[in-house]
């Protein structure tokens, strides 16, 4: 693994616990950092958010991801010791949406084949 995966890994586990203790807004809905991505030289870092809800909550909590930035990396530079704290940008992930969506066209299929199933042994009987 190498550094900026072991410095990533490490302002995950910290960020996400900033969120959940630290950070009051109410506009942050149920938010989890989900990814992790530092620039080689660790001056940046793309914090990856996965958000449960509507569209609007969603942007709602990017509002105030976005408004809370500065106090988050404040937190994180307290948090672990950087000679710079690295600048922090929020960034949304699809992918558990896309996982959702995924496992419900495979529950769908799964059912239209029990479905057809059921009328072939049907037809069978007769």
């Amino acid at each position: 693994m190498t550094r900026p995966e072991r410095v990533a890994e490490l302002i995950k586990k910290e960020i996400s616990r900033i969120l959940h203790e630290r950070v009051s807004d109410p506009r942050i809905g149920f938010a989890s950092v989900t990814q992790v991505k530092m620039s080689p030289d660790l001056q940046n870092a793309n914090i990856f958010i996965s958000v449960l809800g509507t569209k609007e909550e969603r942007e709602k909590t990017f509002e105030g991801l976005k408004s809370a930035a500065s106090f988050i990396r404040g937190q994180l530079g307290n948090a672990i010791e950087f000679r710079s704290v690295p600048r922090i940008s929020f960034v949304y992930d699809k992918s558990i949406e896309k996982a959702s969506k995924v496992f419900a066209i495979m529950n769908k299929l799964e059912r239209e084949a029990a479905e057809g199933n059921k009328l072939s042994n049907q037809k069978k009987k007769k």
